[in-house]
């Protein structure tokens, strides 16, 4: 058979990684694809948001199954239209997907459906939201209501810091249309973790939990990123408490999307944060994570073809998953500055010496060929991702590996994976 991966980061690096291992695929084209999935797949250069010239590629290249990562296709309806030409696409349709492009929605979707999250408000006006703040108890969060690259969320320790991310984001338009709305929630303690779930209308298969590492700079400091980086498994989940998430979140989720006429199949990406009360719903993401995806292929040892198409089919309960016990580790180099202003354009080298141990693989993000060869092309360029027989042996086999990599002015985290 033949797949389309759509989109440009890591994540679908992965994803045709991964999908190029199936015996079941023939060719993988990528939608537009970066230096890396060259590798692995034709690119094409079809733009993620032009959904008529995607279907017209799609069918003159007979492609069976289309696999789309980003959060913006989705929300914009591309399995939609997908699915009204009578293709395949694995992803949720963009009412499905707004439990991730509405905050407020969620938030809703949860309270209604008993599913535990931080008590929270929803704001249209700048003006009553600053008044919120001014007597509020802290710290608190603010987040855009949309889309926003993972940046849109502020942890405001004080009124000053809460009134600022009001303005920026309603006022100011720093995340555009994303941030006319803002949900301002609790802030709760504890430890977070990232899980995945295949859905497929009316059932899931969990996946091995993982943990990102948001902030740009080591310890947890600085501003929210799309992710520097990964760690699966994270050693918090007990078979207790993944009980208690079942339970609690997914079995709630699957009840209420059917409960709301959702029809949800695809990636269900919950971030959760492990409170003394028990887990708590931070956001739902309705798509594979990045950087999650990229420790997660490295973990799984099925075959992800057969398990994307029981999603769509609805048949998930017949399809058994087994992983690799081993963990998994992925750095992310990034350009300096990110996620502010950053040079593009800078050479990359090293890469055939960090992938010489089996253990490794190197995902690109920000990557594109020149002539004068790879060079960088993003905020978040490369995803150093290793394989051990223990959390540390994973740490040690993924910063070694990036040790090798070079690039000016490369950012990366030196923490991650280390005890949270």
């Amino acid at each position: 058979m033949k797949i389309l991966v759509v989109g440009s980061g890591g994540r679908e690096h992965a994803l045709a990684w991964k999908l190029a291992q199936s015996p079941r695929v023939a060719k993988i084209y990528c939608a537009p694809g970066n230096a890396g999935t060259a590798r692995v797949a034709e690119n094409t250069s079809v733009p993620v948001n032009d959904h008529a010239a995607l279907i017209t590629f799609v069918k003159r290249e007979k492609i069976d199954l289309a696999v789309i990562g980003p959060d913006d296709a989705l929300a914009a309806g591309i399995v939609d239209a997908f699915q009204a030409a009578g293709l395949r696409a694995f992803g949720p349709t963009a009412r499905a997907a707004r439990l991730e492009s509405s905050k407020a929605f969620a938030k809703d979707f949860m309270r209604r459906h008993g599913i535990p999250t931080a008590a929270s408000r929803e704001f249209s006006d700048s003006g009553e939201a600053r008044s919120y703040c001014a007597t509020a108890k802290y710290p608190l969060v603010v987040k855009a209501d949309g889309l926003a690259l993972g940046k849109g969320v502020v942890i405001a320790g004080n009124a000053a810091e809460a009134i600022e991310a009001v303005e920026q984001s309603m006022d100011a338009g720093v995340f555009g249309d994303a941030g006319k709305k803002i949900v301002i929630e609790e802030f709760l303690e504890g430890v977070e973790c990232s899980i995945h779930a295949l859905v497929d209308g009316a059932g899931y298969a969990l996946f091995p939990d993982c943990r990102d590492h948001k902030q740009a700079f080591d310890g947890g400091a600085g501003p929210n990123t799309g992710g520097m980086g990964t760690i699966s498994p994270t050693g918090s989940i007990d078979a207790s408490l993944e009980a208690v998430i079942r339970s609690e979140i997914l079995d709630r989720f699957v009840a209420g999307a059917l409960a709301d006429g959702l029809d949800f199949r695809g990636m269900l990406f919950p971030g959760l944060m492990l409170t003394a009360g028990g887990p708590k719903v931070l956001e739902f993401n309705c798509r594979w994570g990045d950087p999650e995806t990229q420790v997660l292929v490295r973990r799984l040892e099925s075959d992800l073809v057969p398990l994307l198409g029981a999603c769509i089919d609805g048949t998930l309960a017949a399809q058994a998953i087994e992983w690799k016990a081993q963990s998994a580790v992925c750095v992310v180099l990034a350009s300096g500055g990110y996620p502010g202003a950053y040079r593009k354009g800078e050479k990359i080298s090293g890469i055939d010496q960090a992938e010489r141990s089996e253990s490794i693989v190197v995902f690109h993000a920000g990557t594109a060929e020149s002539p004068d060869g790879l060079v960088t092309n993003g905020g978040r360029v490369l995803g150093v991702t290793a394989l051990g027989e223990s959390p540390r042996a994973a740490r040690a086999n993924a910063y070694a590996a990036a040790d090798q990599i070079h690039f000016a002015n490369q950012h990366r985290r030196n923490d991650i994976g280390a005890a949270p």
